[in-house]
């Protein structure tokens, strides 16, 4: 006899003994741990239950937005009086003032340009961390890295370890999301981004492309309903023995995909058709826009509203890439040359939706349960690049948050007075998730998922929690 058909796992034990009664008490609890994908209760209370994040991929200018430089007005035009560090391209020029005027913002007086107006005025409702760092400085390492905490494909996404600690509260709809509009296109480094790793596979994104129908390829009925329920009852008579004889996790959430998509049917259609949003709403958001690259991503932010209010855990935004400016399909924030037009014409892609965003959210009482999240993989140089672009900097660049938990009106931590380096209370990716997970009531050492005979978390082995933005 076999050594797999000689040991008997838990679950076999329980279904053989008891005339099955076990077996029977044991797939009930399954069933509902898989249909919410839980690891655990939180760990204490949260100050937000579900998470948006807004990325910006490319990397957006600090010092042309959250963290303007007097000093590179005044120095406008000479060279760089401390030592560069190697760029992305090497083709560095002198110091560059920014082409947009800053002034104090709202009550707290937060400095900002005008890059994002309606941002601006909502500047008592953002956290600005402006000493946030990364360890890389090209694109594809860069997205991982912000996503994943590892700069290399493999491990899981920021939403897929959220959706695992605490699921989705609404059974027919994914707890990590996707959203997609306008053709953008995946950022630089590919699906992997969006990946559960070594995670059970329910907690990988589904990408919704929120302007097509359907907005996901597998949801629309492709025959009689009674016919799919049949389907799918082979599909669990076929694979649950073998689970059960595995005892892999891996493959009950094959199984509970299956399910899931064949919920989604009725429920995704449901989401995505806006139909019933009043004008006023649309218009709210920028969707009357003649720009057709803010109407699409005002759609985003719309579904995304309507993604929170059913429950869904995760939801990632997507820019789309416009044309202008040196940004590609992947990367639409990277303006290396023309970063006048090219960040223009991409912060008017999302200022106002996220505005609105923001705004709606308040009405309705969902911001405080909301927390929204704002960054690209890096910042970029003081100095210019080509004459009139800028280069990748990864030595200090800017985010915020909003929502869920964080004390609007706040800034934490500082760049030199070139807007170079992170000097005061450098930040990186580890404590921006840890801060994250603190306010979904969830320890970021704690959450852990053992893999080759290791333990990982989203934080790897760093990361602290960014107190002074606490509300």
């Amino acid at each position: 006899m076999s050594p797999i058909s000689s040991a008997l796992s838990r679950r076999e034990m329980l279904r053989r003994c008891s005339l099955g009664f076990g077996s029977l008490a044991m797939t009930s609890m399954l069933s509902k741990t898989a249909a919410a994908g839980v690891a655990g209760p939180p760990h204490f209370r949260p100050r937000a239950k579900q998470v948006i994040f807004a990325y910006m991929s490319g990397g957006v200018s600090h010092v042309d937005s959250f963290d303007p430089k007097p000093e590179l007005k005044r120095r406008h035009g000479q060279p760089m009086p401390v030592p560069v560090k190697p760029t992305m391209f090497n083709n560095n020029g002198n110091i560059m003032a920014s082409p947009w005027e800053a002034k104090p913002r709202g009550q707290s007086g937060i400095v900002m340009t005008d890059l994002f107006p309606e941002l601006a005025g909502l500047a008592d409702e953002l956290a600005v961390i402006r000493s946030m760092t990364s360890k890389v400085n090209e694109h594809a390492q860069g997205n991982y890295s912000i996503h994943t905490g590892f700069p290399f494909v493999g491990h899981p996404t920021a939403g897929a370890w959220a959706s695992y600690g605490l699921g989705s509260v609404n059974e027919n709809l994914p707890g990590f999301v996707v959203l997609q509009s306008g053709g953008a296109a995946v950022p630089h480094g590919g699906l992997g981004l969006y990946s559960s790793g070594y995670l059970p596979a329910q907690h990988q994104a589904s990408i919704f492309q929120v302007d097509r129908d359907p907005a996901l390829a597998n949801v629309r009925p492709g025959e009689r309903d009674d016919l799919q329920r049949r389907r799918l009852q082979l599909i669990r008579d076929c694979d649950q023995p073998f689970a059960a004889a595995a005892g892999d996790a891996q493959v009950e959430a094959a199984i509970r995909n299956y399910e899931t998509a064949y919920r989604m049917q009725t429920a995704v259609p449901d989401l995505c058709d806006i139909s019933g949003e009043t004008e006023a709403t649309k218009r709210f958001y920028g969707m009357d826009s003649p720009d057709k690259y803010k109407a699409a991503y005002a759609r985003q932010c719309l579904t995304a509203r309507r993604l929170i209010e059913r429950g869904v855990r995760f939801v990632e935004l997507s820019c789309v890439s416009n044309g202008i400016g040196a940004g590609g399909p992947g990367n639409p924030w990277d303006q290396h040359g023309k970063i006048k037009e090219g960040h223009g014409s991409m912060a008017h892609q999302v200022d106002q939706p996220l505005a609105g965003l923001i705004r709606d959210l308040k009405s309705r009482g969902l911001l405080d349960e909301t927390l929204i999240v704002f960054t690209g993989e890096f910042g970029r140089t003081p100095f210019s690049q080509g004459g009139d672009g800028r280069d990748h900097n990864p030595y200090g660049f800017s985010m915020w948050m909003a929502g869920g938990g964080v004390r609007g009106g706040s800034v934490l931590g500082a760049t030199d007075d070139l807007g170079y380096y992170a000097v005061d209370e450098v930040c990186n990716v580890y404590d921006m998730w840890a801060t994250v997970l603190h306010l979904l009531g969830m320890d970021h050492e704690q959450l852990t998922y053992r893999f080759g005979g290791r333990d990982f978390r989203l934080t790897d082995v760093h990361g602290k929690v960014m107190e002074k933005i606490l509300a």
